[in-house]
């Protein structure tokens, strides 16, 4: 963020000019029991150096993934970005980019949205994708809005564990179209099948299913789309990409739409944010997709160029038959994943998959021979496993970043009916690092 520094007479100046006597007026709108009243104890004015050393003090008091080893997931994963992805991020003509209104003056952002696309498609194995969108939670909220006006029902089946925050933001943006959730999952976590073929019905307009789960189980997702699709229902699919280099694309099993949360592909972790929301679909429920379709053709002089092929947009063309109120896609978080995809290619996300899932086995091995440590069931994972531990898993966190490791996600501040460690593990730990988490926790009782 850029140092401005304002003295009370630049302010005025300010103030007199837009009309107003002071700030207070600016934020009249707003509620007073929402204001910040308490005093924050803030230093008097510093100069510009003065204050990037102050904020820099404050900034030192984080933990974070440069000063703990991480086996934190649920959802943002501790991924090796190659130096490429944020040498081509700095770039300025991408870095001031934002959504190009003028979209065919912009052939620079129009080629990276036409190769991420490109990206996503090759990588799920479906037809089409979008430019992106804000997250998972907002892309599994269009999903369940595209299922509803495909098949003009209101019912969504969730079949096991999907991450919570999704589950969240659906809700907040499907509030007012009366969609009726329903969750089918057994006590661990994972879809029950039999209880899926009871409730499904011929008034579900989708089935959706986390690949792997929440909890880090691999679902049947066969036998689910067999199901689903039994009764015309949609199938949706929420997929970590990087499990993609070892696990079949969900197009290879008959998805309808595939989703997921793009930050495990060049994206840093960010405090939360912000991400990237990738969308894939069959070719079929195109008209019906949020967001932006960039396609490639030629110009007069027979050049290749870059357009924008579908915008269903309330700014633009649709108006109020728009697909989504979503107008923008995640211009930079985009571009970071293309790089990254890119400059992995094929069999470096492969390898990525694999050192994730050996090392994740090989350390979950090792922690059920410690006294007390035991898996929380017996399905195969990917590279996140639930652990259930001799003590609350919180006082195991506690503990942990005092001695340097963030050990992963206590289950129960997601779902309170649950209880465990949720252990993730990718491609960055080494050996070492998982021995000296093993040796840790052995001291753990």
């Amino acid at each position: 963020m850029a140092y401005v520094p304002n003295t009370d007479n630049d302010r005025k100046v300010m103030f007199d000019a837009i009309g107003v006597d002071k700030f207070d007026d600016l934020i009249a709108n707003i509620p007073d029991e929402i204001k910040l009243k308490n005093d924050l104890n803030l230093p008097p004015q510093l100069s510009e150096l003065e204050a990037l050393a102050l904020l820099k003090s404050y900034a030192a008091k984080n933990i974070s993934t440069d000063s703990h080893i991480c086996f934190m997931g649920g959802g943002a994963y501790d991924h090796y970005i190659p130096a490429m992805v944020g040498s081509v991020l700095e770039r300025p003509e991408f870095k001031t980019a934002y959504t190009p209104y003028q979209a065919e003056v912009s052939q620079g952002t129009l080629q990276v949205m036409y190769e991420y696309q490109s990206c996503i498609t090759s990588l799920t194995g479906m037809d089409v994708s979008n430019a992106s969108q804000y997250d998972a939670g907002s892309a599994l909220a269009e999903a369940c809005m595209l299922a509803q006006a495909q098949t003009n029902k209101r019912e969504v089946l969730f079949a096991g564990t999907i991450n919570p925050n999704y589950l969240t933001v659906t809700n907040t943006i499907t509030a007012g179209l009366g969609l009726n959730f329903k969750t089918i999952k057994t006590p661990d976590g994972y879809c029950d099948l039999n209880a899926l073929k009871l409730a499904i019905s011929d008034k579900t307009a989708a089935v959706v299913v986390s690949q792997p789960n929440f909890l880090g189980t691999l679902e049947d997702v066969k036998k689910i789309e067999e199901i689903c699709h039994s009764v015309g229902a949609l199938y949706v699919v929420v997929v970590n990409p990087i499990s993609l280099g070892l696990l079949e694309a969900p197009g290879k099993y008959n998805a309808d739409i595939v989703l997921g949360e793009g930050q495990p592909m060049g994206i840093p972790l960010n405090f939360g944010g912000p991400y990237l929301g990738f969308f894939a679909i069959k070719k079929e429920f195109l008209r019906k997709m949020p967001g932006r379709v960039c396609g490639v053709t030629e110009d007069n002089r027979g050049n290749r160029a870059f357009v924008l092929t579908l915008q269903t947009r309330e700014q633009q063309i649709k108006r109020e038959k728009a697909t989504s109120n979503i107008c923008t896609n995640q211009g930079l978080m985009m571009l970071a994943s293309t790089v990254y995809m890119e400059t992995m290619g094929k069999e470096g996300i492969r390898e990525t998959a694999e050192q994730a899932f050996q090392k994740a086995h090989y350390l979950a091995k090792k922690i059920c021979e410690l006294p007390g440590f035991k898996m929380a069931n017996d399905k195969p994972f990917f590279n996140e496993f639930l652990i259930k531990p001799p003590v609350p898993a919180c006082e195991i966190i506690t503990q942990g970043i005092k001695n340097g490791f963030l050990p992963g996600v206590n289950v129960s501040d997601f779902i309170p009916e649950q209880d465990g460690l949720l252990i993730a593990v990718t491609e960055k730990r080494s050996k070492d690092e998982m021995d000296k988490f093993i040796e840790f926790l052995s001291k753990i009782s």
